[in-house]
């Protein structure tokens, strides 16, 4: 009890250290947006023609171009049908939770922690454990089941310390890469994927080195580096949380986010009895769209698999579930309307990603940080990709991003060095999950259904990180 206690008080120094420097999201963006044009104009390599010499005008050019519509590449508009998508997964995961059938489920199982510590302990396994089978699932079951575990505590007036109950909802994002889900690995199964990230001299080195068809996930994902490092991370994090959760009565922090939908009726208003009044209380009508949903849903297992669902996939079928859980388009749209206010953040931040993403293409700075780590021994080589993956992964926060622009590097570096294809993809994809947990890009949906800000959440997920980055380079240098 005293070392749970000790390691608790050293959670919350940590946590109070980065609640009084960490400013708020769009701030970050903004200053990493900054620092970016910054180090691509005095470190990036601006990609030219062969003898083409670029000037002081041509690179402040080329950086201007990063902040208009090109009509392809890298831009800062480039991630507008990302952003929808965004806005979607939270929107559809408020309308599925608010269903009185879903809410009765998550509620009880947020009622089986009985102290703060355990239920942050339970947070963050099913989050890490939801995110193994895909990454968008663990993000929604992460903070859903943060929210309403803080909730169920508060409730039954039980001391915990909200901030790292949220926090826990988060660390999903830092194991997904290793799941079923994970965008490098599932890239490069096929010629056809590793054709639209790799230049042609990878493509054709890695022919020579017997992986003309891809990189099968039996090099990736099921190999024993990765079973070592996704179970031991899926173990690392409730057990650090256990510990890190605050034991001392000054330190708690109630859960204080209200149920939105308690004041709502779950019945529709009679109304009026005219035609359009009885189509907004219509079921049929809701069944057309679920019938629609299915289909595709369907039709796309049929042609690619089950174990291939992407976040569109993730969507509409979370818009099917609350269609038929909510049974009517009035109530549907009631619990949308509740839902869509908390977007704001999302809409204006991810624009600015974008345009961090495409500087760091545009100016050439993700090949020259790419290949600080090309030059280490063979065995050292994965780890010092990996690390350079967590530095790049601050600025370029996107699993498929990050691959398109650092893949190619690494898989050249390793086949140099003579190291397997399948070490390098995952050294990348580690990186990718990792500096996730400083990373506000993907918290967003969390902190608008969790009602915390990211500097309170940011103390705790550093501190799992650094014990997550040790596990990683441990697995690496044994494995």
């Amino acid at each position: 009890m005293h070392i749970q206690r000790a390691v608790g008080r050293v959670g919350v120094l940590v946590s109070r250290v980065f609640r009084a420097v960490a400013p708020d999201p769009l701030v970050i963006a903004i200053l990493l947006l900054t620092l970016t044009c910054v180090l691509g104009l005095t470190l990036g390599t601006f990609p030219a023609a062969p003898g083409q010499t670029l000037t002081l005008t041509d690179k402040l050019t080329r950086l201007a171009d990063s902040f208009r519509d090109t009509g392809s590449g890298s831009h800062m508009w480039s991630l507008l049908a990302f952003t929808m998508q965004m806005c979607l997964v939270l929107v559809s995961g408020h309308v599925l939770a608010s269903a009185p059938v879903v809410k009765r489920l998550i509620e009880r199982v947020a009622r089986l922690p009985r102290t703060g510590h355990g239920g942050a302990a339970l947070v963050g396994l099913v989050a890490c454990a939801a995110a193994l089978i895909n990454w968008g699932l663990g993000l929604i079951v992460g903070a859903l089941l943060a929210r309403e575990v803080g909730r169920a505590l508060a409730r039954r007036d039980i001391p915990h310390h909200y901030p790292i109950i949220a926090a826990a909802g988060y660390f999903g994002l830092m194991i997904w890469h290793g799941g079923l889900s994970g965008s490098a690995p599932l890239t490069m199964t096929s010629a056809e994927g590793a054709a639209r990230t790799l230049p042609k001299d990878t493509l054709a080195a890695l022919d020579q080195a017997g992986f003309a068809s891809g990189v099968p996930l039996d090099q990736t994902l099921f190999t024993p580096l990765n079973a070592a490092v996704s179970f031991g991370l899926l173990l690392i994090v409730p057990l650090a949380l256990w510990f890190l959760a605050p034991r001392d009565p000054a330190d708690q922090v109630r859960c204080t986010v209200g149920d939105p939908s308690a004041d709502s009726p779950d019945e529709d208003d009679p109304g009026e009895g005219t035609l359009p009044d009885r189509l907004d209380r219509s079921r049929i009508i809701s069944a057309l769209l679920v019938g629609a949903l299915a289909a595709g849903l369907v039709r796309f297992v049929d042609t690619s698999s089950l174990w291939r669902l992407g976040l569109n996939e993730i969507i509409a079928a979370m818009l099917a579930m609350g269609l038929v859980l909510h049974g009517t388009p009035r109530r549907f749209m009631r619990a949308a309307d509740e839902a869509a206010g908390a977007c704001g953040g999302i809409i204006v931040q991810f624009p600015i990603y974008a345009a961090i993403i495409a500087v760091m293409v545009n100016t050439g700075l993700i090949a020259a940080l790419a290949d600080l780590a090309s030059s280490a021994a063979p065995w050292m080589l994965p780890i010092t990709t990996f690390l350079s993956a967590c530095v790049v992964n601050l600025f370029v926060p996107s699993g498929g991003g990050q691959w398109a622009v650092q893949g190619p590097i690494a898989l050249q570096a390793g086949l140099n060095a003579g190291v397997d294809p399948g070490r390098m993809i995952m050294a990348v994809a580690y990186g990718d999950q990792l500096t996730n947990m400083l990373q506000p890009f993907w918290a967003l949906p969390l902190l608008a259904i969790t009602r915390v800000r990211a500097r309170d959440i940011v103390g705790y997920t550093a501190i799992v990180m650094l014990l997550g980055g040790l596990w990683i380079i441990a697995a690496f240098a044994l494995l």
